[in-house]
């Protein structure tokens, strides 16, 4: 009987525990609303050897989607690598986006972008910088999340998305995948 009522009670931890693991990390901008104008700096795009730009304001109208991170991990490239696809595929409808790392160190930042676009072959996205770790000054990028993704069309937001590190899973990638369906319509 005790050992039932362990078996039980270790696997209503589990289950607890696996809940907040999967939650839900509320991070960016609302939907619907407006994207507001922010400046970076382009390591891996066509601007790469110029002063900071907003590609927010390059792309205007343009479907986009952007993915905000604290830290280039195997993760953030694979997501970025399955978005590159996408915005690849579809040029046609100017389809457009950007990765936005948020760093304190852009010189170490920088390399670390390098280094996840060779290796991953990453062409259509441009791998940029963003001076602070808190993102863009009304972005309401979201403290816990380590990764914030974001797609908007018409400068409106369609999808906004918060992840910690770990929760990017593959299933994860693929549904947001799924989800530049809104911005394409």
């Amino acid at each position: 009987m005790k050992k039932s009522l362990f078996a039980f009670a270790a696997l209503v931890v589990a289950s607890v525990g696996f809940a907040v693991a999967a939650e839900k990390i509320e991070s960016g901008l609302e939907k619907g609303t407006g994207v507001p104008a922010f400046n970076v700096k382009d390591v891996t795009g066509p601007n790469k050897d110029g002063d900071e730009l907003c590609y927010r304001c390059r792309y205007g109208a343009q479907p986009v989607v952007t993915i905000f991170a604290k830290e280039m991990t195997d993760e953030v490239a694979a997501l970025t690598k399955a978005l590159d696809g996408v915005v690849a595929k579809n040029r046609d409808q100017k389809m457009a986006g950007f990765v936005v790392l948020m760093t304190d160190n852009a010189e170490k930042g920088a390399a670390s972008l390098k280094a996840a676009a060779e290796k991953n072959k990453i062409e259509q996205l441009p791998l940029t910088t963003f001076d602070g770790t808190e993102g863009p000054k009304g972005y309401k990028i979201n403290p816990k999340a380590d990764i914030t993704v974001m797609m908007w069309v018409e400068s409106k937001v369609k999808v906004s998305q918060g992840f910690v590190k770990g929760d990017l899973s593959k299933e994860a990638i693929a549904k947001l995948v799924s989800e530049t369906k809104q911005i394409l319509e």
